[in-house]
């Protein structure tokens, strides 16, 4: 028995999808936030990116930070990996810090 074809397999990757690997690979990030009410996301057929928010021209990122990343530097780094995707300004936002010794998601 075999599965049906992804129909996202061998397809582009939405730029928000390169947006969100390149944001969750910058040391200091342990994950994307969808904001307190879940408002900050970018819709796709049948998903949605939590943390991203696609416009025109530019993007927001949410992010939760590891504690001890620096937070200035994290979020310039954040916005030198999201600029060569996206035109526009890219605005960061630090919603949450993961306590120390924490494995856990922390976001909503």
């Amino acid at each position: 028995m075999h599965a049906d074809p992804d129909p996202h397999e061998g397809a582009e990757p939405e730029v928000v999808d390169v947006v969100a690997a390149a944001v969750l690979a910058v040391p200091g990030v342990h994950d994307l936030h969808a904001g307190v009410a879940g408002e900050v996301a970018t819709y796709l057929p049948g998903r949605r990116v939590n943390g991203i928010r696609m416009r025109e021209p530019g993007c927001s990122v949410h992010v939760v930070l590891h504690w001890g990343a620096p937070v200035v530097g994290t979020t310039d780094a954040v916005r030198d990996v999201v600029r060569p995707h996206v035109s526009g300004p890219v605005d960061i936002t630090v919603e949450d810090i993961l306590p120390p010794g924490s494995a856990g998601s922390a976001t909503a």
